[in-house]
C-alpha cells in the first residue's frame, strides 16, 4: 500500500485549518487517514504548526512520501533532517549520540530565528499600531480646532456685551430723552395754523352793511 503524508483540510471559510496525517494515496483528500501526525495554522504570523516529528520520521522510514506542502512542514520541524538523521545512524555513518546532537544543535538554531521573527512581527504590529493613535490624535485635535472656530462668535459677542461702558449705554439712551422733549415743540409749532384758522372770521366781521348791500347788486346786476 503506497501511503503518503498530506494535509487535510478543516476550519471555516476563509479561514482553513489543516491536519497532517498519513493516509492511503488512493483515498480523498478530506477522507479517512492511517494516522495524525499534527496540525497546522497559517492563520498566525508565522504559522502554527505542532507535529510529531518521531511518527513522521517512522513513516518516512517505512516509505511514505510527502506531499510539497507537507514536505515543506516538516523541514520546517526537522523531520527531514532527522529522517536523514537516522538513515546515517543505520550506515553507520555515526551514532544515536552523534545524530541527537546535531538534531538538538538544529533545533535550538531553529527556535532562535522563530523567536527574531516573532520579535521583529510584534515591532511592526507595534509601530503600525502607534501611527494609527497618532492619525487617530491629529484628526480629533483637527475636529477640536473646528469646532472652536465655530463657537468664537458667539464668544466675542458675549464679551462684548459684557465689556460694554456706561458712557455708550448712556449714549444709545439719549435719543430718548430727545424725543419725549419733541411734544413741546410740535405745540409750539402748531400755533400758526390756529391763527390761520381764526383768520376768515375777523374778517368776516369787519365788512359793513353798505360794502354789503353792494355786493348783492353787482351779483344780481351780473
Amino acid at each position: 500500500m503506497s501511503v503518503k503524508i498530506r494535509l487535510q483540510r478543516h476550519g471555516k471559510k476563509g479561514k482553513p485549518f489543516y491536519w497532517i496525517v498519513a493516509a492511503d494515496a488512493r483515498a480523498k483528500r478530506d477522507g479517512r487517514f492511517l494516522e495524525k501526525l499534527g496540525t497546522y495554522n497559517p492563520n498566525t504570523n508565522p504559522a502554527t504548526v505542532n507535529l510529531d516529528v518521531d511518527g513522521a520520521v517512522k513513516w518516512l522510514q517505512n516509505g511514505a512520501q510527502p506531499t510539497d506542502t507537507a514536505k515543506t512542514i516538516l523541514s520546517y520541524k526537522g523531520a527531514m533532517l532527522k529522517n536523514h538523521l537516522v538513515g546515517g545512524v543505520r550506515k553507520g555513518a555515526l551514532t544515536e549520540e552523534q545524530a541527537e546532537e546535531k538534531f538538538q544543535a538544529w533545533l535550538e538554531e531553529k527556535a532562535g530565528k522563530v523567536a527574531s521573527k516573532e520579535e521583529n512581527v510584534a515591532k511592526v504590529k507595534s509601530e503600525a499600531k502607534a501611527k494609527a493613535l497618532e492619525a487617530e490624535k491629529a484628526v480629533n485635535e483637527a475636529r477640536v480646532a473646528a469646532a472652536v472656530e465655530e463657537a468664537a462668535p458667539e464668544v466675542v459677542e458675549e464679551v462684548v456685551a459684557e465689556e460694554a461702558t456706561p458712557e455708550v449705554v448712556a449714549e444709545e439712551a439719549a435719543p430718548e430723552v430727545v424725543e419725549e422733549a419733541a411734544p413741546e415743540v410740535v405745540a409750539e409749532e402748531a400755533a400758526p395754523e390756529v391763527v390761520e384758522e381764526a383768520a376768515p372770521e375777523v374778517v368776516a366781521e369787519e365788512v359793513t352793511p353798505e360794502e354789503a348791500a353792494e355786493e348783492k347788486k353787482e351779483e344780481s346786476a351780473e
